[in-house]
């Protein structure tokens, strides 16, 4: 869906909301892809989902593998750990889940022979014999665990030692001899894959270049899926070079634990030799050194075998790249036209180099100057940045001409003057690489560009049907995490003194308390006496009360005035009358 959405070809608009119309258009276009047998771009984009989602680094695999153990085991662990047999026939039965335990989970033969299984009681007897038993019940669920997991390497490390002396393991297999023939077969495998890649890859790459330099060509070669065919062949060199890093690594770990295998028998027995008994501690840990060796070995045997397995499928995906250019037609295209391997194109632009003084405001890096050079993470999977946007196929490029720093990301190109245009206008050559990974959408893995196109991620497309929504917004809601403050019970020690004088004190009252004598003695007076006791009622609460509140009230005033407006005199005579009653008549 993303591939014919990103197509601009298709014109679609990631912006604006799908009608009806639009989303009938995008199945449409999505099953004719799926249903076209002729383009390797599908087969490219297969290849890229299968490597996905089946490869995992060494780490995680192992990691995977070992819970896939574990989680096969689960059930037989439960039932040791969870028994608590009573009668002797209940421990014996417990005695045999152990035994089918420690053998399941060495894997070193199969739980239905008889030898082996006899081989394994033997050697669990002579360092846990039954008579330990009641002590291993008493143990808690993750010590039994623990013990489980550790009697299977002793036993496994018993049994390795007696192969070695031919005293038994005749079921186990040697491991180090299928190793190694196993590593150089997967090594053969790969070389001739990424053999086929190499020849390949340059006779597109260069069939090409004749077409962009050459007009006619262009016209008689503009038909055929050499570009698609091209990128094709480029995904599938890369995830060989992974495969094949990783059976280096193998290759190397295989022979380090070999060394140390065969260095911790030959210690074995020379502690061993023809002893009747040895300690514990002398044999245990070089048992649980050959067991944990061993379990490497077969490690490296999933892990090969993941590596092989990968190998022959990932042939399956050129298929259609194979059937459209059959040897015969690519010789036929090939005639007057120079092939170059990419060895040949880095060691032609070797003495070309780019003139940092011609750009002012370009950071440009080259090997002598620049400390860690080769770990430099080049963009595009180190193609040439400027011959994907310009013309639309990949040539490798040669970092020995300039690595180009812009905005904190580094790039490699084909030739000086790939270079120089690429350095005119950076952004806008990236511009134009977007748009061709656009067109081929196998592009964007590999030139490792999926930040880019982060924008596809789902955000709740809608499609309307007039007013109607066809699809609904993708729904989010609110979380939110809750832990305590104190997880941890306090370790607060309140008997803790940080003042020297004070713990002086208590030293010194310690040290007098070793001196003193507690003495005790009985008078014929006390003898048998018994204890009295009396018991008085408490003085009950009392209270009195002497304030007294008392109030009075003062007469208002009453005073009148007669004569201020005057009479028939000129003269104004004024009198004051004081109709006050007296406080006592109140």
């Amino acid at each position: 869906v993303k591939a014919v959405v990103l197509d601009p070809k298709n014109d679609f608009n990631v912006d604006r909301i799908l009608t009806k119309h639009d989303v009938q258009n995008l199945i449409q276009l999505c099953v004719t892809r799926l249903l076209d047998t002729t383009n390797p771009s599908l087969d490219t984009i297969k290849m890229q989902v299968y490597f996905d989602m089946n490869y995992a680094n060494r780490d995680e695999f192992l990691k995977e593998q070992h819970r896939i153990l574990d989680g096969r085991l689960a059930p037989v662990v439960r039932e040791i750990t969870d028994s608590r047999p009573r009668v002797k026939e209940e421990m014996e039965s417990l005695y045999g889940a152990i035994i089918s335990y420690v053998l399941l989970c060495s894997g070193l033969g199969s739980p239905t022979d008889i030898g082996v299984v006899r081989e394994v009681t033997a050697a669990l007897q002579s360092i846990f014999p039954q008579t330990e038993m009641a002590a291993f019940i008493s143990l808690s669920t993750n010590n039994k665990e623990e013990q489980l997991k550790t009697l299977t390497k002793l036993v496994t490390g018993i049994r390795l030692f007696n192969k070695e002396r031919g005293k038994g393991g005749s079921s186990i297999d040697d491991l180090p001899a299928i190793l190694k023939e196993a590593i150089p077969s997967a090594t053969r495998a790969l070389d001739e894959a990424l053999s086929s890649c190499h020849a390949l890859a340059p006779c597109y790459s260069a069939l090409l270049e004749a077409m962009s330099e050459d007009r006619h060509r262009h016209v008689q070669l503009s038909s055929l899926r050499l570009k698609e065919a091209l990128f094709n062949v480029r995904q599938h060199e890369a995830f060989l070079c992974i495969l094949m890093s990783e059976v280096i690594t193998s290759a190397r770990e295989v022979e380090e634990t070999n060394k140390q295998f065969v260095a911790t028998m030959e210690q074995l027995k020379n502690t061993i030799q023809n002893k009747v008994s040895v300690g514990t501690t002398e044999v245990f840990p070089l048992f649980l050194t050959l067991s944990n060796l061993w379990t490497s070995f077969q490690d490296e045997i999933l892990l090969l075998s993941l590596l092989t397995n990968m190998t022959n499928n990932l042939q399956e995906f050129s298929k259609i790249q194979s059937q459209l250019f059959p040897e015969e037609l690519l010789t036929s295209l090939l005639e007057g036209v120079t092939v170059k391997s990419d060895e040949e194109r880095i060691r032609e632009t070797m003495e070309t180099r780019v003139n940092v003084s011609d750009f002012k405001n370009r950071e440009w890096l080259f090997p002598e100057t620049t400390p860690n050079f080769d770990q430099l993470l080049i963009q595009y999977h180190g193609f040439c940045a400027h011959t994907i946007g310009e013309k639309g196929f990949i040539l490798p490029g040669n970092p020995a001409i300039g690595i180009l720093k812009h905005r904190d990301r580094y790039y490699a190109f084909s030739s000086k003057e790939a270079a120089y245009a690429f350095a005119q206008n950076p952004d806008k050559s990236i511009e134009l690489n977007t748009e061709k990974a656009k067109e081929h959408a196998e592009l964007i893995q590999l030139l490792e560009i999926h930040h880019q196109f982060e924008y596809l991620a789902p955000s709740g497309t809608k499609v309307r049907k007039g007013d109607e929504y066809l699809m609904k917004a993708i729904m989010t809601r609110d979380g939110s995490t809750q832990t305590d403050t104190h997880i941890l019970p306090p370790t607060i020690v309140t008997s803790y003194e940080w003042n020297e004088w004070e713990l002086r004190r208590k030293a010194i009252k310690l040290a007098n308390l070793r001196r003193k004598l507690t003495r005790a003695m009985q008078t014929d007076l006390s003898h048998m006496r018994r204890e009295n006791c009396t018991q008085v009622y408490l003085p009950k609460d009392a209270g009195t009360q002497t304030k007294r509140d008392s109030s009075s009230n003062v007469p208002r005033p009453h005073v009148f005035l007669e004569g201020l407006r005057g009479g028939a005199s000129p003269t104004t005579h004024m009198v004051q009358v004081d109709l006050t009653r007296a406080v006592d008549e109140t």
